[in-house]
């Protein structure tokens, strides 16, 4: 929407809160009130356009576009920007992946834990979060042994060289963390944070529960949102 067309709206939503309001005097307060009212309603939430998105199929469009599902989307965009900003700032060392440096760095903050918990941790199927460790044991970065208790389960610690090297990238990851969080102000950032933690601990009970299984799982939590 151009400068002109939102100035134009913003003019009828004041001629609009104005006959509701009758003869009340107006302020910036109510108006803000009456905004938030009106953008809640479903017919009167516009949504910045999809630059990648053309013109045909309307309706699958319009489907891609309800609240939900946008916000999906973006989350999967921001997921795909944070790999490639991720992927430049370790280039250069022994790390291939986010999943290695979260490894390390959730390593580092325990004396050791048993393999399976650490690829619950680091939030990833066991194929892959078996990968990630294979490959931090072949660098050096970590190390393997049986746990004293369980024979059949292995332990996991990070090495002295696993430390250096995070200690190394923590500076790069830092201009990552900046990158993603872009040009917001310091309280947009503050309201990101609130509410990405929120769901957080949402999906995070989820996950240590293990209650999605399926697409039935899937329908089952999404019907319960609606």
């Amino acid at each position: 929407m151009r400068s002109y067309d939102l100035i134009h709206q913003l003019i009828s939503l004041v001629e609009e809160f104005e006959k509701e309001s009758q003869e009340k005097e107006l302020s910036m307060v109510d108006f803000t009130g009456f905004l938030v009212n009106y953008v809640e309603k479903p017919n009167h939430h516009k949504i910045t356009e999809d630059v990648r998105f053309g013109g045909n199929e309307k309706e699958a469009t319009a489907l891609a576009y309800q609240i939900d599902n946008n916000i999906g989307r973006l989350f999967v965009y921001m997921s795909r920007y944070a790999k490639w900003y991720i992927k430049k700032a370790l280039e250069n060392t022994q790390l291939q992946s986010a999943e290695d440096f979260t490894c390390l760095a959730i390593l580092l903050t325990h004396d050791s834990l048993l393999k399976g918990d650490l690829i619950n941790r680091n939030i990833q199927e066991k194929t892959s979060g078996t990968e990630v460790i294979r490959r931090l044991i072949a660098a050096g970065l970590v190390r393997q042994w049986d746990d004293e208790n369980d024979k059949r389960g292995k332990r996991i610690s990070i090495t002295q060289e696993g430390k250096q090297l995070l200690y190394i990238v923590f500076n790069d990851m830092n201009n990552v963390g900046k990158m993603i969080t872009g040009d917001l102000t310091f309280s947009e950032k503050l309201t990101l944070q609130y509410i990405l933690q929120k769901l957080e601990l949402y999906h995070h009970d989820l996950h240590e529960k293990k209650a999605i299984s399926g697409k039935g799982d899937l329908k089952l939590y999404a019907d319960k949102k609606s």
